[in-house]
């Protein structure tokens, strides 16, 4: 329902960062979440329309404090009917409400150097509070960790509720009707992940007997679930073409009261692993070609041999185990000459922080397609059978119109360099006498999408690296090094 005139404009109670503290001893998790527009045509972004949050005491999962504000946006034309719609929040209710400028402060005091938790935050919630700082030209707040629900309790507690939705997840507990408003939700996501956990701990302590009596369908099983069983069934391996094979590992069932790893995924979440992972895998293929400007381990498409493909499981994030793909039983590396480009440099992903993922289309030749297709399908069938419940996204995209003309999606990697992000693919350009190496000294995407426009060549070398997230899940072919051809 549309928040009528007479309903307060916020509730505040200021959370500073007090006299000789640090962000060291900010240890409640911020809850937050953004109501926002619905962008209704091309290049039109987002506008925070309302903030909540609540401080949340994580040795005993209590609210200890709130605050929530409408926000009025510079544009009031962007509060389309779409909009209204989705949060119920009209014009008329934001007309007299604070600017985002007007309670900047605030939301900064209670982000900055907590834990922050919410439902699809690293998608969505993070890249709203980056973008509404960096319209008002601050600084924005940076957090000690973040817990993404969505992210979590897809891997913990797999898709028993349905499409994981907190509306999905509301009525599963018998929770209410989620209202689209800030404050409301936070609260209904503390909840949830009170339930979830404690079904969880049941589940742990008597697997046998809860799974006997039908209190879990036999049919949702968790992911966690279904790679601790298949590390403890020993599986044929084979180094031969085609095959699917995983690793075989024994492990002890953990404690169910050892709360150590949950502390761990408070801080560090699966993405931000999987982006230290591509820095490491890249520093260890630069000292195996001997240098880093070595290119003796990447093969190109035409000589790949397709039977000898494969894929397997090796151990990553918290005892998980994630797919890699195989050419004669050594981590696959591909190289592919003269790609033209079709579209430039997209920031559409995000990083666990919010900030931008970088990467670029390129259209790729049917021998290409022939090796990523292959690889694609064999990894697909390994994480069916390991239990994933995710959407798989393939490598190769085939547009309606457009199936002859496949594309691929090259990602270039970055890591923080202090209060700076670089790019650490190394990009040389190619011209009539030598190809040159090119230096960022920063994070800067206009330089980036100046070199990578549509219909120049490059030289791709690139790794395949699989992920598994959000309920998403495929294989992306990360770049390690470009060659890029002068017009």
């Amino acid at each position: 329902m549309p928040l009528s005139n007479s309903a307060p404009l916020f509730h505040l109670r200021r959370i500073e960062l007090k006299m000789g503290e640090t962000s060291e001893d900010r240890s409640e998790i911020a809850f937050f979440d953004v109501e926002t527009t619905v962008p209704t045509r091309s290049g039109q972004g987002f506008a925070i329309l309302e903030f909540g949050a609540i401080l949340v005491c994580p040795r005993k999962l209590v609210e200890l404090q709130s605050f929530s504000t409408l926000v009025r946006p510079a544009d009031l034309s962007h509060i389309s009917t779409l909009s209204v719609r989705c949060n119920g929040i009209t014009k008329e209710a934001v007309i007299s409400a604070p600017t985002f400028m007007d309670i900047a402060d605030t939301v900064y005091d209670i982000l900055h150097g907590r834990i922050w938790a919410g439902h699809n935050i690293l998608r969505f919630d993070c890249a709203r509070i980056r973008e509404a700082f960096a319209e008002i030209n601050r600084p924005a707040p940076e957090p000690k960790g973040t817990i993404d629900s969505l992210a979590v309790l897809t891997q913990k507690f797999g898709r028993r509720a349905g499409d994981m939705k907190m509306a999905t997840l509301a009525t599963y507990f018998g929770l209410g009707q989620q209202t689209h408003r800030s404050l409301d939700d936070v609260r209904m996501n503390l909840e949830v992940l009170k339930y979830c956990a404690t079904v969880l701990f049941l589940e742990s302590s008597l697997p046998d007997l809860f799974t006997e009596n039908s209190w879990v369908s036999p049919n949702a099983t968790t992911r966690s679930q279904s790679r601790r069983e298949s590390q403890n069934v020993n599986t044929p391996s084979s180094s031969f073409s085609g095959e699917i094979h995983s690793t075989s590992q024994t492990s002890a069932r953990s404690d169910p009261f050892n709360l150590a790893a949950l502390s761990d995924e408070m801080i560090k979440d699966p993405l931000m692993e999987e982006e230290e992972s591509l820095s490491i895998d890249q520093s260890s293929t630069a000292s195996a070609s001997g240098g880093s400007n070595g290119c003796a381990d990447f093969l190109e498409a035409d000589n790949i041999s397709i039977p000898s493909l494969s894929v397997t499981s090796v151990p990553f994030y918290l005892g998980s185990q994630k797919i890699q793909v195989l050419h004669k039983n050594f981590p696959l590396q591909v190289l592919c000459r003269r790609l033209k480009v079709r579209f430039g440099i997209s920031t559409r992903y995000v990083d666990h922080t919010g900030r931008p993922r970088l990467s670029f289309v390129v259209n790729a030749p049917p021998s290409l397609c022939q090796v990523l297709d292959t690889c694609d399908n064999l990894a697909q069938k390994l994480s069916v059978e390991s239990g994933s419940c995710s959407e798989w996204r393939s490598v190769v995209t085939r547009k309606p119109g457009f199936y002859n003309y496949p594309t691929v999606r090259l990602h270039l990697p970055t890591v923080a360099d202090g209060d700076d992000i670089r790019c650490i693919t190394e990009i040389y350009q190619n011209d009539s006498s030598a190809a040159q190496r090119l230096m960022f000294s920063r994070f800067d995407i206009v330089e980036l999408e100046s070199l990578f426009t549509p219909g120049i060549l490059v030289d791709a070398y690139f790794s395949l690296d699989a992920y598994d997230y959000q309920l998403n899940a495929g294989i992306r072919a990360v770049a390690r090094k470009l060659v890029i051809y002068a017009n």
